[in-house]
């Protein structure tokens, strides 16, 4: 199906930016396929929308055609005890209804990221994680389009180039994604809880197994409590989830952190981190965020605030704009860079701006 001057922010869950020169809706990877060619071979810009979750689209919307992707299919490819279901899902499909039939199924590996919104087919691309999970411990096979071959490709986890919130696919024009296969363990708990504040939720130590539906269901009142699931009746989930990704910073920059902070708030002070890969530290953006000076609410009763449950979200309170959104981010990010001395990295995708 084909529009023309078709509002974006209807598509996205930030619910900013104008409107599509031309939209494309394809139900099929055949459609997919033909209607990136399409725009390629006419050499006009082209912009892959799937869920709108980690869009944000500027004002002045997009002179070019928009893909609207809702393709759909899963299908499993083999199921046994000893590998585990190997299971293909198209791009199109819903991710969280994915996660429930993989929880009802008894399929284990993804029921931590129960309540992500947006398609499947964004997973991949920024690597989505939460509590102790990241869809990287479970991609088999990624298949895509490649526009610069102009072939279908299949990509192996390996070849993925999977990190923090990253990917080959993250911040490249040349991959669409078609389908991702997942393998999943046949099992009716969980994988172990890795993550403290949902162990706690559910009342068991780290690393327990527990039924694949409490898990789902902890999950899930987990980010309710942190307005990460969407509801048109509240502000607070009019977002893209986090705005920013957690800092990974090298030891000569922790330590100008550690004495920035003990400075600003005392040498007692303890600052979140974990260690990460190549002597680097990860660092937590909302208690970065939060102790610079920007609080749960910040920037009520303005068209942009901070969620009022969760410090990471910066939010639509309805009537925003695009460039709202993005000079209400920018003084975050240089909050806590003016703070802290960390440059904080937003998560969404800016289409036509920039913080």
């Amino acid at each position: 199906m084909e529009q023309t001057d078709v509002p974006l922010a209807d598509l996205t869950t930030m619910r900013v930016g104008g409107p599509a020169a031309r939209l494309v809706t394809v139900s099929t990877t055949d459609e997919l396929v033909d209607a990136v060619r399409e725009v390629d071979e006419a050499e006009e810009p082209l912009l892959v929308v799937a869920g709108g979750s980690n869009l944000v689209i500027a004002d002045g919307g997009f002179e070019g055609t928009v893909v609207l992707v809702r393709t759909s299919g899963v299908r499993v490819e083999s199921a046994d005890l000893c590998g585990g279901v190997d299971v293909r899902v198209a791009a199109g499909e819903v991710w969280d209804e994915f996660v429930a039939r993989s929880v009802a199924e008894g399929w284990a590996g993804i029921e931590a990221l129960s309540g992500i919104p947006g398609l499947v087919g964004a997973t991949p691309i920024q690597n989505v994680g939460a509590y102790g999970q990241e869809v990287a411990q479970t991609i088999a096979r990624v298949r895509v389009w490649d526009r610069q071959a102009g072939a279908v490709r299949t990509l192996a986890n390996a070849d993925c180039a999977f990190t923090y919130r990253h990917s080959l696919f993250k911040g490249s024009e040349r991959y669409v994604v078609l389908e991702v296969a997942f393998q999943l363990e046949l099992a009716d708990v969980s994988r172990p809880i890795g993550y403290a504040a949902l162990a706690g939720g559910l009342g068991v130590e780290l690393g327990t197994r527990v039924p694949l539906g409490e898990a789902r269901d902890a999950v899930l009142a987990q980010r309710r409590q942190r307005g990460m699931v969407l509801d048109a009746d509240d502000h607070d989930t009019w977002s893209c989830g986090s705005f920013f990704t957690n800092p990974i910073v090298p030891e000569s920059l922790l330590a100008d952190v550690t004495a920035r902070a003990r400075a600003r708030l005392g040498d007692d002070v303890t600052i979140p981190q974990w260690p990460d890969a190549d002597a680097h530290t990860k660092l937590s953006a909302a208690w970065l965020i939060d102790n610079a000076g920007f609080h749960k609410g910040h920037g009520l009763p303005g068209p942009v605030a901070l969620s009022t449950k969760h410090t990471l979200a910066v939010t639509n309170r309805g009537g925003a704009t695009a460039a709202d959104v993005a000079t209400f981010a920018r003084g975050i990010r240089d909050g806590v860079r003016d703070a802290f001395g960390v440059t904080l990295v937003n998560e969404p995708v800016l289409v036509g701006h920039r913080l």
